[in-house]
């Protein structure tokens, strides 16, 4: 039987631009980093508040490597 078991959900070092938040999702859902970033940059349109507040919530509830 095959090993399905999913990465766990850590902020990546190695694939990190401000604090790992957008590598360590991209790692844990297996797609590209990319595809997070944007959505942040995306939320962040309306005001910033959305993106930058989700980011920073997403920084402290998910465990570095």
């Amino acid at each position: 039987m095959a090993d399905t078991t999913r990465p766990k959900l850590r902020r990546s070092k190695r694939n990190r631009v401000f604090a790992g938040v957008c590598g360590g999702l991209g790692e844990f859902f297996g797609i590209a980093p990319f595809w997070f970033r944007l959505a942040f940059l995306i939320a962040l349109i309306p005001g910033g508040i959305p993106g930058f507040g989700l980011y920073l919530l997403f920084w402290l509830i998910i465990p570095g490597e």
